[in-house]
């Protein structure tokens, strides 16, 4: 196994500074990070099986007079569960899965304005080896700073070069093409995050 310190800058938002330790095995990882911005932070512990699926996150959000708290795993068979907590009053929703959310399909997780939770898909798709044409894919993605959880639809293939990988989020309406290192980590992500000194 080896271990990796990543950073990154936000550009939406150049307040936010990311953070994350990355434990890669042969064909998975556990990770940790944390997001910190001028109105709340976040942290949060990733594990991932042998097949670049989750099975865990946990995740921290932190303001000045609240904090949430999310505990999101899927089982071997599929089933997403969420544990929740929430201390002091604000008008964010409340955390957890949506009642009514439809996460069958999923087999990632994708922690909202995190760079790292791309990697998942990235890998076990094999999308660096180039030439994987669009594929379709369900996530339990996770609202930031709210820490509920929604479906997102979204599409990956292989980009139009060497360490591109081209993501759609057919939720939010948006498209870009992902310049990554080769373990499959974003170095750059247009309009939310850049790793310093990698562009």
């Amino acid at each position: 196994m080896t271990t990796q310190d990543y950073t990154w800058i936000g550009i939406d938002d150049p307040s936010r500074n990311d953070a994350a330790q990355v434990e890669f095995s042969g064909s998975g990882m556990r990770a940790a990070g944390s997001s910190i911005t001028n109105s709340y932070v976040t942290s949060w512990t990733l594990n991932v099986d042998d097949h670049w699926r989750t099975r865990r996150i946990i995740v921290t959000a932190t303001g000045e007079t609240w904090s949430r708290y999310l505990d999101l795993s899927r089982s071997p068979s599929g089933n997403w569960l969420s544990e929740t907590a929430v201390r002091g009053a604000t008008e964010l929703p409340s955390p957890g899965i949506v009642d009514g959310t439809d996460l069958t399909d999923a087999i990632d997780c994708d922690l909202g304005k995190c760079p790292l939770t791309n990697v998942m898909p990235i890998r076990r798709l094999g999308l660096l080896q180039g030439g994987v044409p669009e594929i379709p894919l369900v996530m339990a993605w996770i609202e930031v700073p709210s820490l509920r959880v929604i479906r997102s639809d979204q599409v990956y293939a292989s980009g139009s070069g060497d360490g591109l990988v081209r993501y759609t989020s057919c939720t939010r309406d948006f498209s870009a093409e992902l310049t990554v290192d080769p373990q499959g980590v974003v170095i750059d992500y247009p309009h939310l995050a850049r790793r310093p000194g990698r562009l």
